[in-house]
């Protein structure tokens, strides 16, 4: 059986930042691997660990800069990584259309099993690729996955699935599926030093669109991003001191101020 993971790189914003145009400038953002996409990472280590994949694939859509983080996932067990990347794709926004139209190049290359990917990235938070790439490729699927059973020799995946208001679901999918991976499904270990040094030796295709039978109208996007801003702070935060007790009756006397409970 062969895994493929799709891999996001997201930048995280520090307290006090600038806005550069329609961006954070590039200055007050750190970059590390999407928290979702490190828990998929884990689930599809744990499958070949235990002789259920025979290998796991990375894919990530990312500059050179991005190398970094895909080469964490190397370090914690992934085989073999896929970057692509293309001129085409320095100033594009990529929405859920364009980010399926490039996988689905990428799974029927690569031709997987099971693709895994994380539930949605911790920057544009769109929570749809997995699926939208799913019904493009046109096989089975299942979102917001938190539990697997790990013994997919019958070709049939035993999801449980999170819902609405606390509600699971348990289901089988047919393989090939995608399945969109929730955090909490296991715990993502660390990188270990062996790794690391591993990972180096590791390959990463650097891949362009051309390489995938693509061109430039495959990142074409009827999304605009017209501006950026900070939001509006219209009151300061209200910090209680002391202890539990204390803060207890502090946010009492705040809130009988308020009227709250006041008959």
């Amino acid at each position: 059986m062969k895994i493929l993971v799709t891999v996001a790189e997201v930048g995280t914003v520090e307290d006090e930042f600038e806005i550069d145009g329609t961006a954070i400038d590039e200055r007050y953002l750190e970059y590390d691997l999407n928290e979702w996409d490190d828990y998929a990472i884990e689930e599809a280590v744990q499958l070949a660990e235990e002789g259920v994949a025979d290998e796991v694939v990375a894919a990530t859509i990312g500059p050179e800069r991005s190398e970094e983080t895909v080469r964490m996932a190397l370090a914690k067990g992934v085989d073999r990584a896929v970057r692509i990347w293309d001129d085409a794709l320095e100033d594009a926004f990529l929405d859920v259309a364009a980010k399926t139209r490039i996988l689905e190049a990428v799974v029927e290359r690569e031709d997987p099993d099971l693709v895994l990917s994380g539930v949605q990235t911790g920057d544009h938070m769109f929570g749809a690729t997995g699926v939208s790439l799913a019904d493009a490729v046109g096989i089975e699927w299942a979102a917001v996955v938190n539990g697997l059973d790990h013994d997919l020799d019958d070709e049939v995946a035993s999801v449980r699935r999170e819902l609405e208001g606390g509600v699971e679901e348990f289901t089988d999918v047919e393989l090939p599926a995608v399945l969109t991976i929730q955090t909490g499904i296991n715990e993502p270990r660390y990188a270990s030093l062996r790794g690391i040094r591993q990972a180096q030796q590791k390959e990463i295709a650097v891949t362009s669109l051309s390489d995938l039978g693509l061109d430039g109208s495959a990142v074409e996007s009827d999304l605009r991003l017209t501006e950026m801003y900070e939001p509006e702070v219209e009151s300061e935060p209200t910090i209680f001191e002391g202890g539990p007790e204390d803060a207890a009756v502090q946010l009492a006397g705040v809130l009988r101020e308020k009227g709250v409970g006041a008959e």
